[in-house]
Protein backbone atom coordinates (compact mmCIF):
# COMPACT_ATOMS: atom_id res chain seq x y z
CA UNK A 1 0.00 0.00 0.00
CA UNK A 2 1.40 3.39 -1.01
CA UNK A 3 2.26 5.68 1.90
CA UNK A 4 0.66 9.12 1.67
CA UNK A 5 3.13 12.04 1.82
CA UNK A 6 3.11 14.55 4.64
CA UNK A 7 2.35 17.33 2.13
CA UNK A 8 -0.71 15.46 0.85
CA UNK A 9 -2.04 15.03 4.36
CA UNK A 10 -1.98 18.70 5.27
CA UNK A 11 0.46 21.38 6.39
CA UNK A 12 3.95 21.53 4.94
CA UNK A 13 5.63 22.43 8.23
CA UNK A 14 9.11 22.80 6.75
CA UNK A 15 7.86 25.35 4.22
CA UNK A 16 6.10 27.40 6.91
CA UNK A 17 9.24 27.58 9.05
CA UNK A 18 11.44 28.40 6.05
CA UNK A 19 9.09 31.20 4.99
CA UNK A 20 9.18 32.67 8.50
CA UNK A 21 12.97 32.94 8.31
CA UNK A 22 12.83 34.21 4.71
CA UNK A 23 10.57 37.08 5.82
CA UNK A 24 13.20 38.22 8.31
CA UNK A 25 15.87 38.18 5.61
CA UNK A 26 13.61 40.11 3.21
CA UNK A 27 12.95 42.78 5.84
CA UNK A 28 16.64 43.09 6.64
CA UNK A 29 16.18 42.14 10.29
CA UNK A 30 17.45 38.57 10.42
CA UNK A 31 19.66 38.46 13.49
CA UNK A 32 23.17 37.03 13.45
CA UNK A 33 24.81 36.30 16.78
CA UNK A 34 28.54 36.91 16.88
CA UNK A 35 30.89 34.04 17.80
CA UNK A 36 32.99 35.65 20.51
CA UNK A 37 35.14 35.12 23.59
CA UNK A 38 35.97 37.97 25.93
CA UNK A 39 39.52 38.26 27.27
CA UNK A 40 39.49 37.98 31.06
CA UNK A 41 40.68 41.16 32.72
CA UNK A 42 41.05 43.00 29.40
CA UNK A 43 37.51 44.20 28.62
CA UNK A 44 36.48 45.62 26.12
CA UNK A 45 38.99 43.47 24.21
CA UNK A 46 37.67 40.17 22.88
CA UNK A 47 38.19 37.51 20.20
CA UNK A 48 35.84 36.96 17.27
CA UNK A 49 35.71 33.54 15.57
CA UNK A 50 33.11 34.14 12.84
CA UNK A 51 34.48 33.92 9.32
CA UNK A 52 38.14 33.84 10.32
CA UNK A 53 40.93 31.31 10.48
CA UNK A 54 41.23 31.44 14.22
CA UNK A 55 40.26 34.29 16.55
CA UNK A 56 40.46 37.91 15.42
CA UNK A 57 40.97 40.67 18.03
CA UNK A 58 37.98 43.01 18.34
CA UNK A 59 36.76 45.81 20.60
CA UNK A 60 33.31 45.35 22.12
CA UNK A 61 31.08 48.45 22.07
CA UNK A 62 27.64 47.07 22.86
CA UNK A 63 27.98 44.93 25.98
CA UNK A 64 25.48 45.33 28.80
CA UNK A 65 28.29 44.50 31.23
CA UNK A 66 28.31 48.26 31.60
CA UNK A 67 30.96 48.56 34.31
CA UNK A 68 33.07 45.53 33.32
CA UNK A 69 32.21 43.91 36.66
CA UNK A 70 32.08 40.55 34.89
CA UNK A 71 35.85 40.93 34.66
CA UNK A 72 36.45 42.28 38.16
CA UNK A 73 39.00 40.33 40.24
CA UNK A 74 36.71 40.32 43.30
CA UNK A 75 33.87 38.80 41.30
CA UNK A 76 36.00 36.12 39.67
CA UNK A 77 37.66 35.22 42.97
CA UNK A 78 34.28 34.90 44.72
CA UNK A 79 32.99 32.60 41.98
CA UNK A 80 36.08 30.42 42.11
CA UNK A 81 35.84 30.15 45.90
CA UNK A 82 32.15 29.18 45.71
CA UNK A 83 32.80 26.59 43.01
CA UNK A 84 35.38 24.83 45.16
CA UNK A 85 33.28 25.20 48.29
CA UNK A 86 29.82 24.01 47.16
CA UNK A 87 30.15 22.76 43.56
CA UNK A 88 28.49 23.92 40.36
CA UNK A 89 24.70 23.67 40.67
CA UNK A 90 21.98 24.59 43.15
CA UNK A 91 20.32 21.19 43.16
CA UNK A 92 16.97 22.26 41.75
CA UNK A 93 14.22 24.68 42.64
CA UNK A 94 14.49 26.37 46.01
CA UNK A 95 11.47 24.40 47.16
CA UNK A 96 13.39 21.17 46.48
CA UNK A 97 17.06 22.13 46.75
CA UNK A 98 16.60 24.61 49.58
CA UNK A 99 17.85 28.16 49.96
CA UNK A 100 21.56 28.07 49.19
CA UNK A 101 22.99 30.45 51.76
CA UNK A 102 24.50 32.63 49.01
CA UNK A 103 20.92 33.32 47.84
CA UNK A 104 19.88 34.37 51.33
CA UNK A 105 22.83 36.75 51.65
CA UNK A 106 22.28 38.28 48.21
CA UNK A 107 18.59 38.88 48.80
CA UNK A 108 19.48 40.66 52.04
CA UNK A 109 22.00 42.86 50.20
CA UNK A 110 19.53 43.70 47.42
CA UNK A 111 16.75 44.58 49.86
CA UNK A 112 19.20 46.87 51.66
CA UNK A 113 20.33 48.40 48.35
CA UNK A 114 16.80 49.60 47.65
CA UNK A 115 15.71 50.27 51.23
CA UNK A 116 13.10 47.51 51.13
CA UNK A 117 12.16 44.80 53.61
CA UNK A 118 12.86 41.87 51.30
CA UNK A 119 14.05 40.78 47.87
CA UNK A 120 13.58 37.72 45.68
CA UNK A 121 16.02 36.24 43.14
CA UNK A 122 15.06 34.96 39.69
CA UNK A 123 17.09 33.37 36.93
CA UNK A 124 16.93 36.49 34.72
CA UNK A 125 15.51 39.98 34.52
CA UNK A 126 13.04 38.73 31.91
CA UNK A 127 11.72 36.08 34.28
CA UNK A 128 11.50 38.48 37.22
CA UNK A 129 9.37 40.90 35.17
CA UNK A 130 7.14 38.29 33.58
CA UNK A 131 6.60 36.27 36.76
CA UNK A 132 6.00 39.23 39.06
CA UNK A 133 3.68 41.27 36.86
CA UNK A 134 1.59 38.30 35.78
CA UNK A 135 1.24 37.11 39.37
CA UNK A 136 0.47 40.49 40.90
CA UNK A 137 -2.47 41.17 38.62
CA UNK A 138 -3.92 37.70 39.21
CA UNK A 139 -3.76 38.19 42.97
CA UNK A 140 -5.50 41.59 42.66
CA UNK A 141 -9.00 40.91 41.25
CA UNK A 142 -10.00 43.41 38.59
CA UNK A 143 -6.54 44.99 38.50
CA UNK A 144 -5.72 47.42 35.69
CA UNK A 145 -2.06 47.87 34.70
CA UNK A 146 -0.90 51.16 33.19
CA UNK A 147 2.15 50.50 31.04
CA UNK A 148 4.58 52.90 29.35
CA UNK A 149 4.54 52.24 25.61
CA UNK A 150 8.32 51.63 25.55
CA UNK A 151 8.40 49.09 28.35
CA UNK A 152 10.53 45.96 28.04
CA UNK A 153 9.15 42.95 26.19
CA UNK A 154 9.30 41.00 29.45
CA UNK A 155 7.00 43.53 31.13
CA UNK A 156 4.59 43.37 28.22
CA UNK A 157 4.63 39.56 28.42
CA UNK A 158 3.88 39.64 32.13
CA UNK A 159 0.99 42.03 31.68
CA UNK A 160 -0.41 39.95 28.83
CA UNK A 161 -0.07 36.70 30.78
CA UNK A 162 -1.84 38.20 33.78
CA UNK A 163 -5.06 38.39 31.78
CA UNK A 164 -5.88 41.76 33.33
CA UNK A 165 -6.97 44.94 31.62
CA UNK A 166 -4.16 47.22 30.52
CA UNK A 167 -3.81 50.83 29.52
CA UNK A 168 -0.77 51.90 27.49
CA UNK A 169 0.33 55.48 28.04
CA UNK A 170 2.54 57.50 25.73
CA UNK A 171 6.20 57.35 26.65
CA UNK A 172 6.92 59.42 29.77
CA UNK A 173 3.69 61.37 29.16
CA UNK A 174 2.33 62.28 32.59
CA UNK A 175 -0.77 64.02 31.24
CA UNK A 176 -1.76 60.95 29.26
CA UNK A 177 -1.13 58.67 32.24
CA UNK A 178 -3.30 60.83 34.48
CA UNK A 179 -6.03 60.94 31.87
CA UNK A 180 -6.12 57.14 31.82
CA UNK A 181 -6.02 56.83 35.62
CA UNK A 182 -8.82 59.38 36.08
CA UNK A 183 -11.07 57.60 33.57
CA UNK A 184 -11.15 54.33 35.52
CA UNK A 185 -13.17 53.38 38.60
CA UNK A 186 -11.45 54.67 41.74
CA UNK A 187 -12.29 51.43 43.56
CA UNK A 188 -10.44 49.21 41.07
CA UNK A 189 -6.87 48.05 41.93
CA UNK A 190 -4.30 49.86 39.80
CA UNK A 191 -0.62 49.29 39.02
CA UNK A 192 1.67 51.64 37.08
CA UNK A 193 4.52 49.76 35.38
CA UNK A 194 7.45 51.69 33.92
CA UNK A 195 11.23 51.82 33.60
CA UNK A 196 13.77 54.24 34.96
CA UNK A 197 16.30 54.25 32.09
CA UNK A 198 14.95 53.31 28.67
CA UNK A 199 17.86 51.53 27.08
CA UNK A 200 17.08 52.15 23.43
CA UNK A 201 16.31 55.86 23.83
CA UNK A 202 18.77 56.70 26.59
CA UNK A 203 16.20 58.79 28.47
CA UNK A 204 14.89 58.68 32.04
CA UNK A 205 11.39 58.44 33.46
CA UNK A 206 9.97 61.17 35.74
CA UNK A 207 9.89 58.73 38.63
CA UNK A 208 8.86 61.17 41.36
CA UNK A 209 6.03 62.61 39.27
CA UNK A 210 4.71 59.13 38.50
CA UNK A 211 4.78 58.38 42.22
CA UNK A 212 2.73 61.55 42.75
CA UNK A 213 0.09 60.25 40.35
CA UNK A 214 0.16 56.86 42.03
CA UNK A 215 -0.50 58.51 45.38
CA UNK A 216 -3.30 60.63 43.92
CA UNK A 217 -5.09 57.66 42.33
CA UNK A 218 -4.22 55.01 44.94
CA UNK A 219 -2.13 52.96 42.51
CA UNK A 220 0.77 50.62 43.14
CA UNK A 221 4.04 51.25 41.30
CA UNK A 222 6.40 48.82 39.58
CA UNK A 223 9.75 50.24 38.46
CA UNK A 224 12.10 48.33 36.18
CA UNK A 225 15.63 49.55 37.02
CA UNK A 226 17.59 47.00 34.99
CA UNK A 227 19.52 49.62 33.00
CA UNK A 228 20.19 51.73 36.08
CA UNK A 229 21.05 49.50 39.05
CA UNK A 230 24.73 49.62 39.86
CA UNK A 231 25.18 52.77 37.76
CA UNK A 232 23.16 55.52 39.45
CA UNK A 233 22.81 56.54 43.06
CA UNK A 234 25.48 56.78 45.74
CA UNK A 235 25.43 52.99 46.26
CA UNK A 236 24.20 51.87 42.85
CA UNK A 237 20.52 51.67 43.80
CA UNK A 238 19.50 53.16 40.46
CA UNK A 239 17.56 56.27 39.45
CA UNK A 240 15.17 55.77 42.36
CA UNK A 241 18.09 56.07 44.78
CA UNK A 242 19.64 58.97 42.87
CA UNK A 243 16.35 60.86 42.98
CA UNK A 244 15.58 59.91 46.60
CA UNK A 245 12.27 58.20 45.79
CA UNK A 246 12.96 54.48 46.30
CA UNK A 247 10.81 54.46 49.45
CA UNK A 248 7.80 55.65 47.41
CA UNK A 249 7.88 52.72 44.98
CA UNK A 250 5.95 49.55 45.69
CA UNK A 251 8.25 47.20 43.78
CA UNK A 252 11.69 47.76 42.29
CA UNK A 253 12.92 45.21 39.76
CA UNK A 254 16.49 44.82 38.62
CA UNK A 255 18.97 42.62 36.83
CA UNK A 256 22.22 41.02 37.91
CA UNK A 257 23.49 40.55 34.34
CA UNK A 258 24.20 44.14 33.33
CA UNK A 259 26.04 46.53 35.66
CA UNK A 260 26.60 43.76 38.21
CA UNK A 261 28.21 41.70 35.46
CA UNK A 262 26.94 38.16 36.09
CA UNK A 263 23.41 36.74 35.65
CA UNK A 264 19.95 36.82 37.22
CA UNK A 265 17.10 39.13 38.11
CA UNK A 266 15.27 40.20 41.25
CA UNK A 267 12.51 42.23 42.84
CA UNK A 268 12.66 44.23 46.06
CA UNK A 269 9.53 45.21 47.99
CA UNK A 270 7.87 44.83 51.36
CA UNK A 271 7.99 41.40 52.95
CA UNK A 272 4.38 40.45 52.25
CA UNK A 273 4.49 41.28 48.52
CA UNK A 274 7.73 39.33 48.11
CA UNK A 275 6.17 36.39 49.93
CA UNK A 276 3.14 36.51 47.60
CA UNK A 277 5.37 36.33 44.51
CA UNK A 278 7.50 33.60 46.08
CA UNK A 279 4.40 31.59 46.88
CA UNK A 280 2.31 32.12 43.74
CA UNK A 281 4.60 32.81 40.73
CA UNK A 282 5.16 29.71 38.56
CA UNK A 283 8.22 31.38 37.03
CA UNK A 284 9.83 31.29 40.45
CA UNK A 285 8.38 28.13 41.96
CA UNK A 286 9.16 25.76 39.09
CA UNK A 287 12.54 27.09 37.92
CA UNK A 288 15.88 25.70 39.07
CA UNK A 289 17.49 28.41 41.16
CA UNK A 290 20.62 30.23 40.10
CA UNK A 291 23.89 28.38 40.54
CA UNK A 292 25.51 29.40 43.83
CA UNK A 293 28.64 30.13 41.81
CA UNK A 294 26.79 32.86 39.92
CA UNK A 295 25.16 34.19 43.08
CA UNK A 296 28.53 34.41 44.83
CA UNK A 297 29.86 36.50 41.96
CA UNK A 298 26.87 38.85 42.08
CA UNK A 299 27.17 39.15 45.84
CA UNK A 300 30.77 40.32 45.49
CA UNK A 301 29.76 42.74 42.73
CA UNK A 302 26.86 44.29 44.64
CA UNK A 303 28.96 44.72 47.78
CA UNK A 304 31.77 46.32 45.80
CA UNK A 305 29.54 48.78 43.93
CA UNK A 306 27.81 49.81 47.14
CA UNK A 307 31.19 51.10 48.31
CA UNK A 308 32.87 52.20 45.07
CA UNK A 309 31.84 54.99 42.70
CA UNK A 310 34.98 54.73 40.57
CA UNK A 311 33.26 52.52 37.99
CA UNK A 312 30.13 54.70 37.84
CA UNK A 313 32.14 57.89 37.44
CA UNK A 314 34.29 56.33 34.72
CA UNK A 315 31.24 55.19 32.80
CA UNK A 316 29.56 58.59 32.89
CA UNK A 317 32.76 60.29 31.75
CA UNK A 318 33.18 57.84 28.88
CA UNK A 319 29.58 58.29 27.72
CA UNK A 320 29.89 62.08 27.76
CA UNK A 321 33.15 61.96 25.81
CA UNK A 322 31.83 59.62 23.13
CA UNK A 323 28.62 61.63 22.66
CA UNK A 324 30.66 64.79 22.20
CA UNK A 325 32.99 63.13 19.67
CA UNK A 326 30.11 61.75 17.62
CA UNK A 327 28.25 65.07 17.61
CA UNK A 328 31.37 67.00 16.64
CA UNK A 329 31.84 64.59 13.73
CA UNK A 330 28.31 65.30 12.48
CA UNK A 331 27.00 61.83 13.22
CA UNK A 332 23.31 61.44 14.21
CA UNK A 333 23.78 60.58 17.88
CA UNK A 334 20.44 60.67 19.68
CA UNK A 335 19.92 63.04 22.60
CA UNK A 336 19.91 61.48 26.06
CA UNK A 337 21.14 62.03 29.59
CA UNK A 338 22.30 58.49 30.36
CA UNK A 339 25.17 56.14 29.62
CA UNK A 340 23.40 54.86 26.47
CA UNK A 341 24.76 56.30 23.20
CA UNK A 342 22.37 55.48 20.31
CA UNK A 343 23.22 56.51 16.74
CA UNK A 344 20.20 56.68 14.45
CA UNK A 345 20.29 54.91 11.10
CA UNK A 346 16.60 54.48 10.29
CA UNK A 347 16.95 51.47 8.00
CA UNK A 348 17.46 47.82 8.99
CA UNK A 349 19.58 46.86 5.97
CA UNK A 350 21.89 49.85 6.37
CA UNK A 351 22.19 49.30 10.12
CA UNK A 352 23.28 45.71 9.50
CA UNK A 353 25.67 46.83 6.74
CA UNK A 354 27.35 49.38 9.02
CA UNK A 355 27.70 46.77 11.76
CA UNK A 356 29.21 44.26 9.31
CA UNK A 357 31.76 46.76 7.98
CA UNK A 358 32.78 47.83 11.48
CA UNK A 359 33.44 44.23 12.47
CA UNK A 360 35.12 43.03 9.28
CA UNK A 361 37.27 46.08 8.52
CA UNK A 362 37.75 47.86 11.82
CA UNK A 363 37.51 45.12 14.46
CA UNK A 364 34.66 46.99 16.14
CA UNK A 365 31.67 45.05 17.43
CA UNK A 366 28.32 46.79 17.77
CA UNK A 367 25.05 44.97 17.17
CA UNK A 368 22.40 46.68 15.02
CA UNK A 369 19.10 47.28 16.84
CA UNK A 370 16.09 46.51 14.67
CA UNK A 371 12.36 45.85 14.98
CA UNK A 372 10.76 44.65 17.25
CA UNK A 373 13.28 45.98 19.76
CA UNK A 374 12.69 49.44 18.29
CA UNK A 375 9.91 50.64 15.94
CA UNK A 376 10.33 50.18 12.18
CA UNK A 377 12.19 53.15 10.74
CA UNK A 378 13.99 53.76 14.05
CA UNK A 379 16.80 51.23 13.54
CA UNK A 380 20.03 52.25 15.17
CA UNK A 381 23.43 51.33 16.51
CA UNK A 382 23.59 51.35 20.30
CA UNK A 383 26.95 52.03 21.91
CA UNK A 384 27.62 51.45 25.60
CA UNK A 385 30.94 53.04 26.52
CA UNK A 386 32.25 52.11 29.92
CA UNK A 387 35.12 52.91 32.25
CA UNK A 388 37.47 50.64 30.27
CA UNK A 389 36.93 52.35 26.89
CA UNK A 390 39.81 54.77 26.28
CA UNK A 391 39.69 58.05 24.38
CA UNK A 392 41.88 56.46 21.72
CA UNK A 393 39.28 53.73 21.23
CA UNK A 394 36.56 56.37 20.96
CA UNK A 395 38.52 58.35 18.38
CA UNK A 396 39.10 55.21 16.29
CA UNK A 397 35.39 54.38 16.49
CA UNK A 398 34.34 57.91 15.49
CA UNK A 399 36.72 57.98 12.53
CA UNK A 400 35.46 54.57 11.38
CA UNK A 401 31.83 55.69 11.54
CA UNK A 402 32.57 58.88 9.60
CA UNK A 403 34.30 56.86 6.85
CA UNK A 404 31.41 54.39 6.64
CA UNK A 405 28.77 57.14 6.64
CA UNK A 406 30.58 58.75 3.70
CA UNK A 407 31.03 55.45 1.90
CA UNK A 408 27.37 54.52 2.16
CA UNK A 409 26.28 58.10 1.41
CA UNK A 410 24.22 58.36 4.58
CA UNK A 411 22.79 61.71 5.51
CA UNK A 412 24.84 63.35 8.25
CA UNK A 413 23.33 64.97 11.32
CA UNK A 414 22.28 68.58 10.95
Amino acid sequence: MKTESIEARGVDYSRVFTQAIDRLHAEGRYRVFIDILRNKGMFPNARCFAGHNGPKPITVWCSNDYLAMGQHPKVIAAMEEALHDVGAGSGGTRNIGGNTHYHVDLETELADLHGKQAALLFTSGYVSNEATLSTLAKVLPGCIIYSDELNHASMIAGIRNSGCEKRVFRHNDLAHLEELLAADDAAVPKLIAFESVYSMEGDVAPVAAICDLADKYNALTYLDEVHAVGMYGARGGGISERDGVAHRLTIIEGTLGKAFGVMGGYIAADRTIVDVIRSYAPGFIFTTSLSPVLVAGVLASVRHLKQSSVERDGQQAAAATLKAMLRDAGLPVMAGETHIVPVMVGDPVKAKKISDILLAEYGVYVQPINYPTVPRGAERLRFTPGPAHSEAMMRELTDALVEIWDRLELRAAA
